[in-house]
């Protein structure tokens, strides 16, 4: 399968998979732990949360892969202006009816976007596992596009161990992921570690502090 065509179906998956995503992030349904993996869960959730947080994402705030919103309502808390861009329509609409505030919303696929104004923040979040190698220097120009001087970026993603939702290894940066109805896709996942991903984007001018959470769900951080 080439390149165009995974990300092509990733899109359609995450399209198809709004409806349940929250039961991943909440545990529920097909995706519920026994009480001391959900306890486990449940601290790394809000250690990450608790870190961002920390790094007071406030000013003009851009969130990449926006998604149902469980990333937009902590963000919009403290941003000026909070912009929150995904390629599904399916998953703003969500994101839309949980977050309260005032969110400016686009419709648009990531890797072709062009952010309007240079933002104070970027974010994103479960997002950066999803972009191929072939797409990687691009979407980290991107950032680098949206970020004003003194900018900064904070990203949060799967930990290079956790195996809380993984699909069926489909051969190199891709694996094969099932919803709740049956209907299977490709889709392109990476698990970055922490020095590798800060090593990773050195040389195309970012300075990452990044770490795992305390049960290794999560890598997260902030940087420059």
């Amino acid at each position: 399968m080439t390149g165009g065509s995974v990300l092509d179906e990733q899109r359609r998956y995450y399209a198809a998979r709004a409806p349940e995503y929250d039961d991943w992030w909440f545990r529920r349904g097909r995706y519920a732990l026994a009480p001391e993996a959900q306890a486990r869960w449940d601290a790394d959730v809000a250690e990450v949360e608790a870190a961002l947080a920390a790094f007071r994402p406030e000013g003009d705030v851009l969130e990449l892969a926006a998604g149902t919103g469980l990333w937009t309502r902590h963000l919009a808390r403290t941003a000026s202006r909070l912009v929150a861009v995904d390629a599904s329509e399916e998953t703003l609409s969500l994101n839309r009816a949980r977050v309260e505030g005032d969110v400016e919303y686009v419709v648009a696929d990531v890797f072709v976007w062009e952010p309007p104004v240079p933002f104070d923040v970027c974010f994103f979040s479960f997002w950066l596992s999803h972009v191929p190698e072939e797409r990687f220097d691009g979407f980290w120009r991107l950032v680098r596009a949206a970020l004003g001087p003194g900018g900064r970026l904070f990203l949060v993603d799967s930990g290079a161990g956790d195996r809380a939702h993984t699909g069926i290894a489909a051969g190199g940066e891709h694996e094969l992921r099932r919803i709740s109805d049956g209907r299977e896709f490709t889709i392109v996942k990476r698990r970055w570690g922490p020095e590798e991903l800060a090593a990773r984007v050195r040389p195309l001018g970012f300075e990452l502090d990044l770490a795992v959470s305390a049960n290794g769900h999560f890598i997260y951080g902030g940087g420059r």
